[in-house]
């Protein structure tokens, strides 16, 4: 039976709750920089713990799932590597060297990085409503995070250079993991990308240092949020995303973090809002809401695609 290619709405949700836990964990590796420790530190704490817990969870759940062809060992390297490892870290050193929110703004480029590869490298055509929706959110954020005021010349330029750089990290995980999710289970995918991160800033420096620092119980807690609600949770949301509704739909709608951060806030901080960036929130936010108008089709996506090279197996 032929699987439906309408885009499941589920996979916007998903990608929307990655959003939610991302936008309340950036504030947290902020405190734990200005209290010592280091962006490579907590890179490497966090990819080392995620990958031992997803380790365990799948397996519980399903031992097949940790079961990967020889052939693809060097794909999930360069996806752990390139992808995954290369993201968490310069996410977090954008973040110790520049605002929170300007590091955010940076990363979430990543639409317009894959809209750019999809173009020119897989010969894509994007269509207007897409393109829309990536200058609407890209627009969106600018004015959400309030970046028109900032003095952007006397801003740490590492630290926006490695923003920029966290984008097409990010651009390239969302895009190299969907690839891979045209043979294997998003939780397998996730899996192996935090491993092989995990073996490589384990590699970079000495095994296991951050582990060896004596953390307050406070500096714990913000470590274990940051790593199962700021990543574990969040990306294993969002890989799931990807595989519903491709990656350039995926990477518009995470754009909602910022939006979300900023409301966030508000309510519970108190942190008023101009109005500028109310607009900027509303512009992300229709943004979003553009992509899932009409019963768009989609025969490419990594699960339609594996649910038909299942049927014509049983078929044969």
């Amino acid at each position: 039976m032929r699987a439906s290619a309408t885009v499941p709405a589920r996979g916007y949700a998903f990608v929307v709750l990655a959003a939610m836990f991302w936008a309340v964990s950036g504030t947290s590796g902020k405190y734990l920089f200005q209290h010592g420790m280091t962006p490579v530190e907590l890179v490497q704490l966090r990819v080392t713990i995620t990958s031992a817990l997803l380790f365990c969870w799948l397996y519980a759940r399903d031992r097949s799932l940790l079961r990967i062809s020889s052939r693809d060992i060097l794909y999930f390297m360069v996806l752990g590597v390139a992808g995954t490892a290369m993201l968490q870290f310069l996410y977090f050193y954008s973040i110790s060297k520049i605002q929170v929110a300007m590091a955010i703004l940076l990363e979430y480029l990543a639409p317009v990085f894959i809209a750019l590869y999809s173009v020119l490298f897989v010969r894509e055509r994007l269509t207007t409503k897409t393109t829309v929706a990536i200058a609407g959110t890209t627009a969106g954020c600018y004015l959400a995070v309030g970046a028109y005021n900032v003095d952007l010349l006397g801003m740490n330029w590492v630290g926006i250079v490695s923003g920029i750089a966290s984008a097409i990290a990010f651009a390239w995980y969302t895009v190299h993991g969907e690839r891979g999710m045209r043979r294997y289970d998003p939780a397998t995918v996730l899996f192996y990308g935090f491993l092989f991160a995990a073996f490589f800033w384990n590699a970079v420096v000495p095994p296991f240092q951050a582990l060896r620092h004596g953390y307050s119980p406070v500096e714990w807690g913000l470590i274990f949020y940051i790593v199962v609600f700021g990543t574990m949770v969040p990306f294993g949301l969002y890989t799931h995303g990807i595989n519903l509704i491709r990656s350039t739909r995926a990477s518009v709608t995470a754009t909602l973090e910022p939006i979300l951060a900023g409301f966030i806030s508000y309510i519970f901080l108190g942190e008023s809002l101009a109005l500028p960036q109310m607009a900027g929130g509303f512009l992300v936010i229709g943004s979003v809401v553009l992509l899932q108008i009409g019963k768009e089709r989609d025969e490419n996506t990594p699960a339609l695609i594996r649910t038909r090279n299942r049927g014509e197996t049983s078929e044969r």
